[in-house]
């Protein structure tokens, strides 16, 4: 049986969890958030301090076997995904700024990249998985049937992202946050390892002046005239 793959790729902020976990529940396929184990293997190897210490050959080796052996949890209830790393619900933690610079970090860094490829290639079950992240279309998932680039200008990003963090009680700066966003995309496009670009014949959509809705209906209409062919 083919395993159907829709990969959703894109900078930070633009939109492409949310729109995943729609294109999942429409299609009734499996979910890859890849930043979220970007984001979980950052938060572990801060708590285990080992973050910053990254260009030392003996941590490295230690984080790389940390990565490979995660214990997380992804689990699913009436208010939407519960995420569990060594067993604690760290579902509002991985989604601060602070977690997202670690994600950033951990990513430019190959060997923490690799050891984490067969995590994701895992999530690739019967009927089909849609995969959100960086370098899904061009890295981890080159053979998926429908390839999507989700984009917006770092400006809109980062008003969505005030918006989000202030509903979740937080009072930050659009200041703080677009130089953030700035400095994470500069990050992801510039790695030596599967930098952030849309695949070659990926569909691009800038979301900039677009609500969820009117995406939502442009990455359906493409993605049922590729699983057609």
């Amino acid at each position: 049986m083919t395993i159907q793959i829709i990969t959703i790729d894109g900078p930070s902020g633009s939109g492409k969890g949310t729109l995943a976990a729609k294109l999942a529940d429409h299609y009734q396929y499996h979910l890859l958030d890849s930043g979220a184990l970007y984001r979980l293997l950052g938060l572990s190897l801060q708590n285990k301090a080992l973050i910053d210490a990254l260009d030392d050959e003996p941590v490295l080796k230690q984080s790389v076997t940390i990565a490979a052996n995660l214990d997380i949890q992804f689990k699913n209830s009436a208010s939407g995904t519960i995420v569990l790393l060594d067993n604690q619900d760290v579902t509002q933690a991985i989604r601060t700024e602070r977690v997202g610079e670690l994600a950033s970090k951990v990513a430019a860094i190959p060997a923490l990249r690799a050891a984490l490829v067969d995590r994701q290639h895992a999530f690739a079950q019967p009927p089909g998985l849609v995969a959100d992240g960086r370098d899904m279309a061009t890295s981890i998932f080159p053979q998926a049937q429908a390839k999507i680039y989700l984009t917006a200008s770092a400006e809109s990003r980062a008003e969505r992202r005030v918006k989000q963090l202030q509903g979740m009680g937080l009072d930050v700066k659009i200041s703080d946050i677009l130089s953030n966003i700035q400095a994470r995309d500069n990050r992801d496009m510039e790695r030596a390892v599967a930098p952030l670009k849309p695949a070659e014949d990926a569909y691009i959509i800038d979301s900039s002046e677009l609500n969820i809705d009117e995406v939502f209906k442009l990455m359906t209409d493409y993605v049922d005239a590729q699983l057609d062919k």
